[in-house]
């Protein structure tokens, strides 16, 4: 027997809407192609008897190990399967279909080079077949095979598949795709499978895993500049000092010289060492330790690159999937991790969100779970990237919800805004230092939170008093004043609520340059707004949470604001409509029910004389 010529790796995805039979189709392959060890067939057979087959084998138990996905008959999360046939070896990732598991399927795409996405010939494409197909093609696959499974349930019409077939070219008409094929399947009979069916001569392709085995995956062409993102220094003693990370492009050579981005410190390479091996060269894909001829500032997080093969900025244009439970509102704070850095990010705008089914373009200022919007993202710092088509991981990002720290969504990098980058932050002959120095004091802001009526104001406006009777330079900051002039254009929605304590973050910072203490009395709901606040303004926050309980704030409603948010007379008011998050570790909590205003601010003082003798 001839042998045949291995095609190499190939790591495709099996995806599609709810029950469309991904998880059997890879088992039938797996058995058919007898790919199983013969106990795993024993198990497989025994396992079947008390499954969902009606006493027949399930293939998808192969695959759906879960006890929750065997109890349910779903899949999950993704399962990674390695086989191996005489012409390429395999890995598979089966997805689940069901949308409250999207995430998982994103997962699974962003590893693959191939995507098998299934079609239940009885139903049709449905909203989750065409979310999935563009989450694939958001993911950068470009090589599609849509197997049109159930074909037993429609007695193999022909014309029906062709209709599928049709709908599905429609619907893949908009994406960047270099091939793409339809295949009539049944998972559960094994028609197409491995072998072509009898009971659809009509078909003349080929089955679905020699297609699999024949296929050339074209990867979409990456630039050949050298880039690599550093993922540790290596420093074992005083001699060696060597840079770590894996080449995503290009090449590089001893005595080749490199650009550390963004400092744009340059060097030359001096040893290129891939395990304990030294090389002259090194090529895209290797994992290497490079060590330079001289000394620069580089960590992890930076980028060695040939100068023109990125971008450098803080203002990125990006399409992402959205994972959170809670929805994305223009103006929220998240870790953004790009390369091999994270650091704090802002949604600044969202432009519009995608029509899964139609792919058209929809204004919107929330975006929900597993919803596609293109936005803005400005980064706390500048940072290296570079488009996603043209390098991956550079291009790739993650958004990380800092509060819970669970992966809110996931995207690519579109292009590069150049809006900030002909700004930069103008040094001044009269430091903060001199300023602070000048005032015999200490610049800080002190952030009062709480619901309203609590005694926010009151108590800054007490501890104000008494700050100036000591000889302080104060100014303080109250929500409503500020509301009434600065922020006056703003509402009472999330994202307004969002850029409110943002804009008084950034006024509390300019005062405290000018060596003013800063007092502000917000009721600041979010726990990542305060957190941004805190990060805007540095070291010198201290937040106050005055814990008065919702019935003490009730009675003391001046305004009978309370009562008319029960009535429904105002919408989205905090205690009521819309929700306080509870500071996790505030630097101080304040309870004013059974104390003075006095009482109050004398334990204030003591707190800032003890932060003022720390300096």
């Amino acid at each position: 027997m001839e042998k045949r010529e291995n095609n190499g790796l190939l790591k495709f995805l099996t995806c599609g809407s709810v029950d469309d039979g991904k998880s059997t189709l890879i088992g039938h392959m797996l058995y058919d192609a007898k790919l199983i060890f013969a106990d795993q067939a024993q198990s497989l057979a025994l396992d079947s008897r008390t499954g969902s087959a009606e006493g027949k084998i399930d293939y998808s138990l192969l695959l759906d190990g879960l006890m929750a996905e065997r109890e349910q008959g779903i899949t999950i999360d993704v399962a990674y399967r390695y086989f191996s046939t005489e012409k390429r070896s395999f890995i598979v990732a089966d997805s689940p279909g069901h949308e409250e598991y999207t995430r998982n399927m994103a997962v699974g795409a962003s590893f693959a080079d191939l995507a098998v996405i299934l079609v239940d010939a009885s139903r049709g494409v449905l909203t989750q077949t065409r979310r999935h197909t563009r989450i694939c093609s958001l993911m950068g696959i470009r090589d599609f095979v849509f197997a049109v499974n159930k074909m037993d349930l429609i007695l193999y019409n022909r014309k029906q598949f062709d209709q599928i077939s049709a709908e599905i070219k429609k619907m893949t008409a908009e994406f960047l795709i270099n091939s793409i094929t339809m295949i009539p399947v049944s998972a559960t009979e094994g028609d197409n499978v491995t072998q072509n069916s009898g009971n659809m001569i009509w078909y003349h392709g080929k089955p679905l895993l020699r297609y699999l085995e024949d296929i050339t995956v074209n990867e979409t062409k990456k630039s050949d500049a050298f880039c690599m993102p550093v993922q540790r220094i290596c420093r074992p003693n005083h001699n060696f000092r060597g840079i770590q990370g894996q080449i995503e492009s290009g090449s590089i050579s001893e005595g080749d010289e490199v650009t550390v981005l963004p400092s744009g410190e340059k060097a030359h390479v001096q040893q290129i060492l891939c395990g304990f091996r030294q090389l002259q060269q090194a090529e895209t894909g290797q994992p290497v330790t490079l060590q330079l001829d001289r000394e620069i500032d580089v960590s992890r997080g930076c980028v060695l690159a040939e100068k023109e093969s990125c971008h450098i900025g803080n203002l990125i244009a990006a399409t992402l999937l959205w994972m959170d439970e809670l929805p994305l509102v223009a103006g929220k704070n998240y870790l953004i991790k790009c390369g091999t850095r994270m650091l704090p990010a802002t949604v600044q705008n969202i432009r519009y969100k995608t029509d899964v089914n139609t792919g058209e373009q929809i204004a919107a200022d929330t975006i929900f779970k597993n919803e596609i919007v293109y936005c803005e993202i400005l980064t706390a710092e500048k940072i290296v990237f570079t488009t996603f088509e043209n390098n991956r991981e550079l291009g790739g990002l993650l958004l990380i919800d800092r509060i819970s720290n669970q992966t809110a969504a996931c995207g690519i990098v579109e292009k590069a805004l150049n809006r900030t980058n002909q700004l930069s932050w103008q040094k001044m002959d009269i430091t903060r230092e001199i300023r602070s120095h000048q005032k015999n004091q200490m610049p800080m802001t002190l952030w009062f939170t709480g619901l309203s009526g609590a005694g926010k104001s009151t108590i800054a406006n007490a501890l104000e008093k008494r700050l100036v009777e000591m000889g302080k330079h104060t100014m303080l900051l109250d929500g409503d004043n500020i509301r009434l002039g600065l922020n006056n254009d703003l509402g009472f929605e999330q994202q307004d609520r969002i850029e409110n304590i943002r804009r008084v973050a950034e006024v509390a910072k300019l005062m405290n340059d000018a060596g003013l203490i800063v007092l502000t009395a917000f009721i600041s709901p979010y726990e990542s707004d305060r957190e941004s606040a805190r990060e805007i303004i540095g070291t010198d926050f201290l937040e106050i949470y005055i814990s008065t309980p919702l019935e003490e704030c009730e009675r003391r409603d001046t305004k009978g604001l309370y009562k008319k948010a029960r009535l429904g007379e105002i919408s989205d008011f905090t205690g009521i409509s819309s929700p306080y998050e509870i500071p996790e570790k505030p630097d101080l909590i304040l309870d004013t029910t059974n104390r003075t205003v006095q009482e109050t601010v004398e334990d204030m003082i003591r707190k800032l004389q003890e932060k003022w003798s720390e300096k």
